[in-house]
């Protein structure tokens, strides 16, 4: 089962203009994802994907040439079960050796960012080899399954404050979700105009659907606090993002003054990222993405310190396939995991990228049974809006 090719496409899909929505990145008018093939000597394909950021729109050359060019060449002729091997030799780069006699990590200095964002495509992709070739779903290899079907809610929410409550209602139809999120922050400027959109959807939901708000660490520490004082009796769920993440001390100072829980997490790379968190009493819930935060292996890293500080798990996988179904392993095996993110905005790289269908049914999604990650990829629709002309 040893490496025999690594293959990365920047994949651009339009999203027709009828299903686009504004939010702080702009008008978001394609899905863009590093999408990640590697094959062994036997025949085994798994599929990965790499992110450069938490959204889904932005440039994947540098990210796809680094794949192809830099890190692909170093894989081939490993053995693909060495995942863990693999991982910390990719993230401590030519110190890997001296690393692993020393007993503790020695990171390349460009140990964020676009390699970690490669490591989590690299990673992804090994698990889904590893579970094919055992005949095993990912989650058997993670510890077990420990639902069928998780609890999901849908994740969208950009309509102003006479048309918000209705775009959250038809989530609810569609899918049966019992719980939803909207985007409050930079994209509403003032933050007591996110406030009246917030109090407009919790009047239209009435008090049974829990509703959570992601701000997109747009904030400054005292507009979260003013935002949050103003909707402090809308018992939101959670309040995502409430400021960037480079300001851990900033997110525990938003925390500690307000009832309402923090999630936090998407734009964070790595346990030791999520380990600060912790320790500074920063956040509520954990939201690693894991295309973003390391892959699988990192994810799961993650939910164990969330599970020791007594925290939570809700994995952000607004995101591909590869990603999302990553996630879904993750949620299945976590003990920390309590929900599972669905984009109920046009997401082309779920849903015709891979041949199954995924949907949500009563606010419940279920977690895949087929070996590896338990998708097929639609080679036809990958090569259709593949960008090999920048790559």
């Amino acid at each position: 089962m040893r490496i025999k090719q690594v293959q990365a496409w920047w994949v651009r899909v339009p999203i027709e203009a009828s299903r686009q929505h504004r939010s702080d990145f702009g008008q978001v008018r394609t899905f863009d994802a590093a999408i990640l093939r590697v094959e062994t000597d036997d025949g085994l394909v798994g599929w990965g994907e790499g992110k450069n950021a938490a959204g889904s729109a932005g440039s994947y050359g540098a990210l796809v040439h680094m794949l192809n060019h830099e890190v692909g060449p170093q894989l081939v002729g490993l053995h693909a079960g060495d995942i863990g091997v693999i991982w910390e030799m990719l993230y401590n780069g030519v110190r890997h050796e001296t690393a692993a006699a020393s007993g503790h990590a020695m990171p390349q200095l460009a140990r964020r960012g676009l390699s970690i964002a490669a490591i989590s495509a690299v990673d992804i992709a090994l698990w889904d080899i590893l579970g094919k070739s055992l005949g095993q779903p990912v989650w058997q290899l993670l510890g077990g399954r420990k639902l069928d079907r998780m609890p999901t809610y849908a994740s969208g929410g950009w309509a102003p404050v006479d048309k918000i409550g209705d775009q959250l209602k038809s989530y609810i139809q569609e899918g049966g979700f019992k719980a939803v999120k909207m985007r409050v922050g930079a994209m509403d400027g003032a933050p007591y105009v996110s406030a009246a959109r917030v109090r407009a959807a919790r009047a239209a939901l009435g008090p049974e659907v829990e509703l959570m708000v992601d701000a997109h660490g747009t904030y400054t520490v005292a507009d979260a606090k003013r935002f949050a004082q103003m909707v402090s009796d809308c018992n939101l769920a959670w309040f995502e993002e409430p400021v960037i993440a480079d300001d851990k001390t900033g997110m525990a100072e938003v925390r500690a003054a307000s009832s309402v829980p923090v999630a936090v997490g998407e734009s964070e790379a790595t346990r030791y990222a999520f380990r600060d968190l912790a320790v500074l009493k920063a956040a509520d819930i954990f939201q690693p993405d894991p295309a973003f935060c390391g892959g699988i292996s990192e994810a799961m890293k993650i939910g164990t310190i969330a599970s020791a500080f007594n925290l939570r798990l809700a994995p952000h996988l607004w995101a591909g396939a590869p990603c999302f179904f990553a996630g879904l392993h993750v949620c299945a095996a976590s003990p920390a995991s309590f929900t599972v993110e669905y984009s109920v905005g046009a997401n082309p790289m779920i849903h015709d990228l891979v041949e199954e269908t995924v949907s949500a049914k009563d606010g419940m999604i279920a977690i895949p049974d087929s070996p590896g990650l338990g998708f097929t990829v639609s080679e036809r629709f990958l090569k259709a809006h593949a960008q090999s002309a920048r790559q």
